[in-house]
């Protein structure tokens, strides 16, 4: 019997979901962005980022303070690349991605981050078609960063997601 959930979202926007504004605020006050790795011209938060074209997985340095919502159809080379940019490159990443415990790319998030922020609650992303919130993803958020410079590891929070607006 098969109870994997199924998406109704069409294959062409399936990857293109925006990160809720006040999620994005709610880091940004703190970081001060410069660059959003995982975004299009139609849903970027940042100035400079990095599009389908111009595909971040295929660059050698991202910028100095990045944002990174990827697509979650293939989230490894994504946390891989996360970890590359805060020991090679020495640029810090905050990555918005499913609290799923389960998946290998879950642990080597964990194993190299300097922080893992828990948000309370499921999160309704932005519909790239629309442009509206659409409730009902299926599995809770988490915030991993990676910070070359900070002088914690694996420091684990809950955060409330009401109290992020």
């Amino acid at each position: 019997m098969n109870t994997e959930r199924k998406s109704n979202t069409p294959v062409e926007i399936k990857d293109c979901w925006q990160t809720p504004k006040f999620v994005f605020d709610y880091y940004n006050d703190r970081f001060r962005f410069t660059c959003d790795v995982a975004a299009s011209e139609e849903n970027k938060l940042c100035k400079d980022y990095f599009g389908v074209k111009s595909n971040a997985l295929h660059q050698a340095s991202w910028g100095k303070v990045n944002w990174c919502n990827p697509p979650y159809s293939n989230i490894g080379p994504w946390v891989a690349m996360a970890v590359k940019q805060a020991d090679i490159y020495k640029n810090k990443t905050v990555m918005l991605i499913p609290a799923d415990t389960s998946v290998k790319w879950f642990k080597v998030a964990f194993d190299n981050c300097t922080e893992c922020h828990f948000i309370s609650g499921r999160l309704s992303f932005i519909n790239a078609e629309t442009g509206k919130p659409v409730s009902g993803n299926n599995k809770g958020s988490v915030v991993f960063i990676f910070d070359p410079k900070s002088p914690v590891k694996q420091s684990v929070h809950l955060i409330d997601r009401e109290s992020m607006r």
